[in-house]
């Protein structure tokens, strides 16, 4: 017997949550300093005991508190000023090799907000799961619906990439840069990962809503373990033509194949997509009727996971 949805959706959104077991969750958050902003009052990360260990803390630029489990950027106060400590705090890592996941350095930024949606600094994208904080990304479903039923377009990731490598993936994802809108970032992964024309996603993509979950990384992400990644995920459905095939446009995906709804299934099942992507297809499935109240013993359960309220700020993506 294969993974449920329910399984699925708890393998992505795998942090513990307080109302299930207030003593095991006290317990678990022991493994954390709280990542804060000065002047800020909210937590904006969790990171781990060992992480906190292995930086070099600049004491210009960082308060560490051992007792009240806190890590507190001090540089300050605008958002050039707070982004430059962290990039010299992640560079200096970077250079010592201190952690596994820095090697995988992007060169793109990514946003963290505060209480009110107010941008305070940005950091170098692979590092954010080091700090715990929200990050936000598109994922689109690109499908072809005919008189035999609805057919989805399902990329294989490459098995030399550093994250869930040779695992299904959703048509296009992608991570958003500080200052990129969803639909841009839409627009930009979909040519970049599968050829897809900009002029056919404007006219064929429709935005249907958002996933969030709190992931815990394991092996297969590539670097550390056990590190926190709270995600929001911009969700997108592109129903194409037929005669417009997916193609794979760099080195990130080997080929994309059409799956029937059952093909997609069996491969959810047996756990042959990246956590999130898994998560996003039973967004999809719910959404088309496929998943029902009446097919579904967990139906209200997945719902409701699928829709995370994060412990940290967030923000809307509106000018």
């Amino acid at each position: 017997m294969g993974n449920s949805n329910l399984d699925l959706v708890h393998q992505c959104d795998r942090f513990p949550y307080y109302q299930d077991d207030p003593a095991a969750y006290t317990a678990h958050m022991k493994k954390y300093h709280i990542f804060k902003v000065a002047g800020i009052d909210c937590a904006l990360g969790y990171i781990l005991n060992e992480v906190v260990d292995k930086f070099e803390w600049a004491a210009e630029s960082w308060a560490i508190d051992p007792t009240n489990r806190t890590v507190t950027l001090i540089a300050g106060p605008t958002a050039t000023e707070r982004s430059g400590a962290i990039a010299q705090t992640i560079t200096a890592a970077a250079k010592n090799d201190s952690f596994a996941v820095l090697r995988g350095w992007r060169n793109e930024l990514y946003p963290v907000y505060g209480p009110n949606g107010e941008f305070l600094l940005e950091m170098e994208r692979c590092a954010s799961p080091l700090f715990g904080v929200v990050s936000y990304g598109i994922h689109a479903t690109a499908y072809v619906e005919d008189e035999y039923g609805l057919k989805l377009w399902i990329p294989r990731r490459s098995k030399t990439k550093q994250t869930y490598p040779g695992m299904l993936d959703n048509t296009v994802a992608g991570g958003m840069s500080t200052s990129e809108r969803p639909f841009e970032c839409l627009v930009r992964e979909a040519m970049e990962e599968a050829s897809l024309p900009e002029d056919v996603v404007r006219e064929n993509a429709a935005a249907v809503g958002c996933v969030s979950y709190a992931y815990v990384r394991d092996d297969r992400a590539g670097g550390e373990t056990d590190l926190v990644q709270p995600e929001v995920e911009y969700v997108f459905d592109i129903k194409l033509p037929a005669d417009v095939v997916p193609k794979p446009n760099d080195t990130e995906v080997e080929e994309f194949c059409l799956l029937t709804v059952q093909e997609t299934k069996k491969a959810l099942a047996n756990r042959e997509f990246k956590p999130n992507c898994a998560v996003v297809l039973i967004d999809f499935f719910l959404r088309h009727g496929i998943i029902t109240p009446e097919n579904e013993k967990d139906f209200l359960q997945i719902i409701t996971r699928l829709h995370r309220r994060l412990d940290f700020p967030t923000a809307s993506y509106v000018d």
